[in-house]
């Protein structure tokens, strides 16, 4: 990836320095930790909401919606004020609009209202947006270009530990107690359905209020920690480098256009598996489990993607970026398949197994697509992230798929999306790789 930098690299972690700032990266990465957990805590919410408000696929999907759709509408202001605040200012301030959102989930539970459980989600998403914007390029750039996607695998393997984390401590805090069939809250007067619904909704005040209070304690340790790499939190931001991206534009790098809508359909098609797997795995013919039990075994499909990353930033040490990608793409899409012609533990494990293939794409999309940007990176990595709303639209369509056809089968979708994901990499991979080498 080829990034402008000032005639005055040091090692302090500016990019293209010699060695990472394995300092800094340790910093950053408890970052990635946090928004992995709090993003993943959604799959054990969806199923909850839905029991509790009667909620259809479609309208279940909504949790997902309201929560990616924070990246479209913020990921681009986001990008400005790392411009204004630079790297540091703008993670703290991100850590603080989480705690925002966190926080919100006390009244939300209170008064039992998906519309505000809806709306603290999008805070606690817009907050999770800035610190993306931010963290990504930052880690990315903490070292030698050659080894930017290995730095970024390995941060992101921490994002899926706490990936891992969240399902576990979910079914404990939050799917403790058994619900009612829909069949049984029907003959519950509308007083007593409220009162149903503000029983069940309080098992996610105190793993919320507690996350609030975690974040609002991290956002102050992290201000007043002295980074060494200040100067580069400032460098790399467009303009400040030197004035090659005169009359350029981030529309006219069509490697990053393709790496966007590669984003935009590898966490559609991950958070719509993702989404699913309680509900899943709950259906008779694929193991007919409790939502607790359920559950857990998310964890494994997350799991998956938490020892890919630490294999993957090893691999993409050893083997071309488009190669792993490319190949892991297809890997995940047969194993989609696998899952819907299938039933029984063969469906179940197929589908879980797609979590460790999962691992090396963000990353390795992220860092083809920034290659060649120079000054536009940080404009680069805005439209990134922003791509993320994938996350909102693919799985709120599978969703609606899945009222009409059944889960099983819709995920049909999420294969497609592999499909084009592996071309990214064989192709667009290619092609970033050859910018590399002219450069």
């Amino acid at each position: 990836m080829a990034i402008g930098v000032s005639s005055t690299t040091t090692s302090t972690g500016q990019y293209g320095a010699q060695k990472t700032d394995i300092r800094a990266m340790s910093i950053a990465t408890m970052l990635f930790f946090m928004w992995g957990f709090l993003t993943c805590l959604n799959d054990i919410l969806i199923p909850h909401l839905k029991g509790i408000f009667e909620l259809n696929y479609g309208q279940a999907m909504l949790v997902q919606f309201c929560f990616f759709s924070s990246y479209f509408i913020f990921a681009l202001p986001a990008g400005k004020l790392v411009e204004w605040r630079g790297y540091k200012g703008t993670m703290v301030i991100g850590l603080l609009v989480m705690a925002a959102g966190a926080f919100l989930f006390l009244p939300a539970s209170t008064m039992a209202s998906f519309g505000v459980f809806l709306s603290a989600l999008v805070i606690l998403a817009a907050g999770i947006t800035t610190l993306q914007v931010a963290a990504n390029p930052y880690v990315a750039n903490l070292g030698p270009p050659e080894t930017a996607a290995a730095r970024l695998n390995l941060s992101q393997a921490f994002n899926s530990f706490g990936t891992f984390v969240a399902p576990f401590f979910g079914s404990v805090l939050i799917l403790s107690s058994t619900q009612l069939t829909p069949e049984k809250l029907q003959s519950f007067s509308a007083a007593a359905l409220q009162q149903y619904r503000m029983e069940q909704a309080s098992s996610v005040r105190l793993p919320y209020v507690g996350i609030g209070l975690t974040l609002v304690l991290l956002a102050i340790s992290f201000a007043v920690l002295k980074m060494p790499t200040m100067d580069f939190t400032r460098d790399i931001r467009p303009g400040e480098l030197d004035t090659s991206a005169a009359g350029d534009s981030i529309w006219k790098h069509p490697v990053l256009l393709a790496g966007a809508l590669a984003i935009f359909v590898y966490v559609g098609a991950e958070v719509s598996i993702g989404s699913f797997l309680v509900n899943y795995f709950g259906l008779p013919d694929i193991a007919a489990l409790p939502e607790k039990v359920a559950a857990r075994y998310v964890s494994l499909y997350w799991g998956g993607a938490m020892v890919g990353r630490f294999v993957g930033s090893w691999l993409l040490t050893k083997f071309r970026t488009s190669v792993v990608l490319g190949t892991a793409a297809v890997v995940a899409c047969f194993l989609v398949v696998t899952s819907i012609l299938t039933d029984g533990h063969t469906a179940m494990w197929a589908i879980i197994a797609v979590g460790l293939f999962n691992s090396v794409m963000f990353p390795s999309i992220f860092t083809v697509g920034l290659t060649g940007l120079g000054p536009l990176t940080s404009k680069g990595s805005s439209l990134m992230v922003a791509a993320i709303v994938g996350g909102a639209l693919i799985p709120l369509a599978e969703g609606h798929l899945a009222d009409a056809i059944g889960v099983h089968h819709a995920f049909v979708i999420p294969a497609v999306c592999y499909i084009y994901i592996a071309l990214f990499g064989y192709l667009g991979g290619r092609h970033a790789e050859r910018e590399v080498g002219v450069a």
